[in-house]
């Protein structure tokens, strides 16, 4: 089977979305860390955990979720753990499971968080399209 090179256009913009979106995260990463300490990876856990019934979620759903291994959960969780914002505990219905939870210091982080991170989306994202560009997105 022969290869369907991208057209010049096309490459351009593969290109161009390639380097957007690596600004774009870094730019709403440093964001959140100015104003709350917190990692993108961080804010995505407590938004997950914050909309799963009882703020608690199985460790391996929410791995899938954040597009992790295990491994990376942990490493993931880890810091979120030791801030007091999330715990791990095992699963009173099956010991096997390992749950995460939301804490209540955690859910206030992330209501804290959120107006800023919103704004920071807009204004990197949003205030800068119009109607049909934000459909075509």
């Amino acid at each position: 089977m022969a290869t369907a090179w991208l057209t010049t256009e096309e490459m351009t913009a593969w290109r161009t979305y390639i380097e957007t979106y690596s600004d774009l995260i870094a730019a709403i990463e440093r964001d959140l860390a100015a104003e709350h300490g917190l990692t993108l990876g961080d804010y995505q856990v407590f938004v997950y955990l914050s909309e799963a019934p009882d703020r608690s979620m199985r460790m391996c759903d929410l791995a899938d979720l954040l597009q992790l291994s295990p491994s990376g959960l942990t490493r993931r969780l880890d810091g979120l753990v030791k801030a007091g914002y999330v715990t791990r505990e095992p699963s009173v219905d099956d010991r096997r499971v390992m749950l995460a939870t939301l804490t209540p210091a955690g859910f206030a982080a992330l209501e804290r968080a959120a107006p800023d991170h919103v704004a920071s989306v807009r204004r990197h994202i949003f205030d800068h399209l119009d109607s049909d560009q934000v459909t075509a997105l």
